[in-house]
């Protein structure tokens, strides 16, 4: 199990632009897949992008798909979140976690449900 750490969030205007980070500590990111999830007030967790970090293979789900962009810095174990043309409903709580023992496809991750370990999340606020 890797500890991750998320950084990045804020408050911004709709339209405007945010770049999450998702850090490890004291580890290798390399083989595994690494998750964006996001909580918003009175809603579920829900999957936002994921990506598998050795081969770089994204995905997102329709929500945020040709607006946010996953992508990896395998030399500094870190994951991130592009997230542009932002709205309203993308403010949440946003979290990183990773799979650490079966190595899904970055889709499988994000679309199948399973038992993942979370931080603290990094809040993101967009307002109208």
């Amino acid at each position: 199990q890797v500890q991750l750490v998320e950084s990045g969030g804020g408050r911004v205007q709709a339209g405007e632009s945010l770049r999450l980070s998702c850090s490890a500590r004291g580890s290798t990111l390399d083989y595994f897949t690494i998750g964006w999830f996001r909580q918003a007030p009175g809603k579920e967790r829900e999957a936002v992008s994921c990506i598998t970090v050795k081969e770089g293979i994204p995905y997102y789900t329709d929500a945020v798909k040709g607006r946010f962009t996953i992508s990896r810095d395998n030399t500094k174990a870190a994951v991130y979140l592009q997230m542009n043309k932002m709205k309203p409903e993308d403010t949440a709580v946003y979290y990183c976690t990773g799979d650490w023992s079966s190595f899904p496809t970055a889709e499988t991750m994000c679309t199948v449900p399973g038992e993942y370990d979370w931080g603290q999340g990094t809040q993101v606020t967009v307002s109208s």
